[in-house]
C-alpha cells in the first residue's frame, strides 16, 4: 500500500507472515539528523519493534537504527524510543483498536517520500499457527502453478 514515487529503505516481511493486518497508516517520525542518513544508508533493523500509545501520543519502541560512522562524538542513541507523527484523530482511532484484545501495532515498512522518512504502520492481529500453514500452502500452490506455466511455455 505504498504510494507510488516513494524509495522503500525496508520492509518487515515477517509481520506479515505472523500477523493480518486489519488497517495501514502512513506516519511520520522525528528524528535526528544522524538517524535520518543512517536510514538513509539502509542501517536500521526493525524485526522485533511495536507501537505504542502513550500520553495521546504514539511511540515506535525496538526501532534501532545504527550510529552514523561519519558522526562525531555527539551521535544519536540506537536504541531511542522514537515519537510517530499523525493526526488527533487518526491517534485516537489507533488507542481504541489496541485496547481491545489482540491488536497490536507493528511497522511494515520504512520508505522515503519527498526526502522525508515515512512509516507505514500496520494495525495487526495475531495469526494463529494454521492460518500461517494455510499461508505457506499457498504459496508453494501458487509457486507450483507458476512453475507448470513456465514450463509448459517452453516446450
Amino acid at each position: 500500500m505504498i504510494p507510488d514515487g516513494v524509495k522503500v529503505v525496508a520492509q518487515n516481511r515477517r509481520a506479515r507472515f505472523n500477523y493480518s493486518v486489519e488497517e495501514c497508516f502512513e506516519c511520520g517520525i522525528q528524528l535526528f539528523g544522524t538517524e535520518v542518513k543512517s536510514i538513509k544508508d539502509h542501517h536500521l533493523s526493525f524485526p522485533d519493534a511495536f507501537g505504542e500509545v502513550r500520553d495521546g501520543e504514539v511511540w515506535l519502541r525496538n526501532f534501532h537504527v545504527n550510529e552514523y560512522v561519519f558522526s562525531s562524538i555527539f551521535n544519536h542513541d540506537p536504541d531511542r524510543p522514537k515519537k510517530l507523527l499523525l493526526h488527533a484523530a487518526e491517534i485516537k482511532r489507533i488507542d481504541r483498536r489496541v485496547r481491545e484484545k489482540g491488536y497490536t501495532l507493528v511497522p511494515l515498512s520504512v520508505y522515503l517520500k519527498k526526502g522525508l522518512v515515512k512509516i507505514e504502520l500496520g494495525l495487526c492481529k495475531g495469526k494463529k499457527l494454521y492460518d500461517k500453514r494455510s499461508d505457506i500452502k499457498e504459496r508453494d500452490m501458487d509457486r507450483d502453478m507458476h512453475r507448470a506455466i513456465r514450463s509448459r511455455g517452453k516446450e
